[in-house]
């Protein structure tokens, strides 16, 4: 679960509550990684009760401070038994560094590929690409060393992910990163939204929750002079795939296409339908049994609906 950050916890935590009920709700065992926070114990207290408050099991703290600390065999055992991961928000470069590639990093894979649920917000979703955001400047523009580029878990391959996207503008910084390197995939996710990536048939599929967007840069055909562009110099992209994708979206992260779902019926259409149907299916009675005619039966299903609304006389006025 890739979280842009800021989600509700409060009026509409649906995508905290997605979260704990994937885990396995009453049966959810949590591990909480606050090692990106600088808030301390305060971070760990306010998702524990939140947590707690869905219904989960139990809500454990897992925070290593150091890559020493990360080699911990009691915060190790956590993990591994650990039906859902929870990395919060804060410095994903300081996450980075200290979890990647570590047996606190390892048990995270691990956990990944028996099937528990990894999520993360903010910082705790740039970790789950295999290249992430370390830092850089906001901006719609495009521009050479706008941004650095760390190393991530990788749950997500061939990808860069950024959060707070739309809402601190950072268009220009995920699409340097695609410029430089075509072959990843930008994934830019809004606040108090979720992408939520699933293993269908060898491939992974991403389906938007929450109420912003995901924006996805595939610069597979894309053309840029990010190899010869100097300093601060704006970039060349052009041919790039450009989606944004709402809540409720389906999009194919391994094939890079969206994947077309049927259209929702309303309810009212829904019941005017129901009714149409009814409707043949006692005049197909009717015919059948040859007990009335074609006049009879338009007069029986009007009969039925009720009478026509009347038409105000527009020569008479109001008393």
């Amino acid at each position: 679960m890739i979280i842009g950050g800021a989600e509700d916890k409060v009026r509409k935590p649906t995508i905290l509550k997605h979260f704990v009920a994937l885990s396995g709700g009453r049966d959810a065992h949590i591990a909480v990684i606050p090692t990106a926070s600088s808030l301390g114990r305060e971070v760990v207290d306010v998702y524990d009760a939140l947590f707690s408050k869905f219904g989960a099991a139990s809500v454990d703290a897992v925070r290593p401070e150091s890559r020493e600390q990360a080699h911990d065999p009691v915060l190790v055992k956590a993990l591994d038994e650990a039906t859902g991961i929870f990395m919060t928000g804060g410095n994903q470069l300081k996450l980075s560094s200290i979890v990647c590639g570590t047996p606190v990093g390892d048990a995270i894979l691990r956990a990944h590929e028996r099937g528990a649920v990894v999520a993360g917000t903010s910082a705790g979703a740039s970790i789950q690409s295999s290249h992430m955001v370390a830092f850089g400047v906001g901006g719609a523009t495009p521009k050479q060393r706008m941004t650095q580029v760390a190393g991530g878990l990788g749950l997500v391959g061939r990808a860069v992910i950024d959060q707070h996207f739309d809402q601190r503008n950072r268009y220009g910084r995920l699409l340097m990163i695609v410029a430089q390197s075509p072959q990843l995939l930008g994934i830019g996710v809004d606040e108090d939204t979720c992408g939520l990536v699933e293993d269908v048939a060898g491939e992974l599929v991403m389906r938007v929750l929450g109420k912003g967007a995901v924006t996805i840069f595939d610069g597979t055909r894309m053309v840029s002079n990010a190899y010869e562009a100097t300093r601060s110099s704006p970039l060349l992209a052009s041919g790039v795939v450009f989606h944004t994708l709402p809540e409720g979206t389906v999009f194919n992260l391994t094939t890079r296409a969206l994947v077309t779902q049927e259209p929702a019926i309303q309810q009212e259409d829904a019941a005017e339908l129901a009714e149409a149907s009814r409707d043949l299916r006692q005049l197909a009675r009717d015919i059948a049994a040859a007990d009335a005619t074609p006049a009879a039966i338009r007069r029986r299903l009007k009969l039925r609906r009720g009478p026509a609304p009347q038409t105000p006389d527009p020569n008479q006025g109001d008393d």
